[in-house]
């Protein structure tokens, strides 16, 4: 067993990326859906994320009072510069990771279901040795 203090540091960050990774979908799903289709609404963000309409609107009031998000009446939500910036950071992490699990042979659906879940609790050193081997492949 590893020494408290590392054990206790590991579980902290594990809690940590389980509390930012539900924005991290967020955020990410609405560049997406603005960006096909000009907008996101609280009732797409919903359904595109398998939850209930109060829970999208529970979030996305998250996501405003985190300076991430807007909103205005009778449209979408958008993404602010920091939104836009976290949305294109985890998107780039998801890829990453998606694409380092089809190169180990992992099938490319289960390589996109797994990916939404690694891609908010590996680390920053994990992603540098992840981009080292796919540049090593190339």
């Amino acid at each position: 067993m590893p020494e408290e203090p590392t054990q206790a540091h590991r579980f902290d960050l594990a809690r940590k990326a389980r509390s930012t990774s539900l924005l991290e979908d967020y955020v990410e799903l609405i560049a997406d859906l603005a960006a096909a289709t000009g907008e996101a609404r609280a009732t797409d963000i919903a359904k595109r994320l398998g939850v209930t309409h109060p829970t999208a609107i529970k979030a996305i009031g998250r996501l405003k009072a985190a300076g991430l998000a807007t909103s205005r009446p009778y449209r979408g939500v958008f993404l602010t510069d920091a939104g836009l910036e976290l949305a294109k950071k985890t998107k780039a992490r998801h890829r990453l990771v998606v694409d380092v699990l089809i190169a180990i042979g992992v099938p490319t659906e289960s390589a996109e279901a797994d990916g939404e879940g690694i891609e908010h609790h590996v680390s920053e050193a994990t992603l540098r040795a992840f981009a080292r081997f796919m540049r090593n492949r190339a």
